[in-house]
């Protein structure tokens, strides 16, 4: 199990214990150090078993934001990070926006981002190993932003061979998505499959279609 530690993430440690099927979360935004998450439930999307409602499919179709990659990674982390009128404080700290900037840096943490304009308005972010993708958070400052940069990451994910996205918790927001519920045991059995395939987060394009995606998020194995 990774321990404690107030003197940073070592980017080894980092991985070695997102294959456990562990992650970091702080205390507060001002914490001095992290813990390390195993969950007795976990929630999880299975990318073959995408969910997506029609209104997002119609939505998605208008083209409302110019969705990128990997353009603004740390602005991403640091959007999750603010807090927000439902979530006073939160999770990310210091500790790990450095942590996950170093991994974005090698090519294994990721952001996808929605802009208007020039703003960026939503985001999500997080971590690839083998055909797994570890959301770490995600952010909306206009309505639908965040769900609408989720679906364009699942749509990546399957055009990229991904076969699991680790969504960490399970929640009714992740639900409508087709994300479940699954014991610790469970996880396990598939996060050691999943870790074992080939995937490549840059395989999509770096600008997908409005079609590629919508074919992405309903066509299902």
């Amino acid at each position: 199990m990774p321990h404690d530690s107030a003197e940073g993430i070592p980017i080894d440690e980092l991985l070695k214990a997102y294959a456990l099927g562990y992650f970091p979360m702080a205390r507060s935004r001002e914490a001095e150090t992290v813990v390390w998450v195993l969950p007795e439930q976990r929630g999880v999307l299975q990318l073959d078993q995408i969910r997506c409602p029609k209104k997002l499919r119609r939505l998605i179709a208008k083209e409302p934001f110019d969705v990128r990659v990997d353009t603004a990674f740390s602005d991403v982390i640091k959007a999750c990070a603010s807090p927000a009128p439902d979530r006073p404080d939160t999770w990310i700290n210091d500790m790990i926006e450095e942590a996950y900037t170093d991994l974005h840096r090698i090519g294994i943490a990721h952001s996808i981002e929605c802009w208007r304009e020039d703003e960026l308005v939503g985001g999500v972010y997080g971590v690839t190993l083998g055909g797994t993708f570890f959301g770490e958070s995600m952010f909306s400052r206009e309505t639908n932003a965040s769900k609408i940069a989720f679906l364009y990451l699942v749509a990546r994910l399957r055009i990229g061979g991904f076969r699991l996205l680790d969504a960490q918790f399970h929640t009714e927001h992740l639900a409508q998505f087709g994300v479940e519920e699954i014991s610790n045991d469970d996880y396990q059995k598939l996060l050691k499959k999943c870790l074992a395939v080939s995937a490549d987060f840059l395989k999509a394009p770096i600008y997908l279609s409005t079609g590629a995606v919508l074919q992405s998020i309903t066509q299902t194995s």
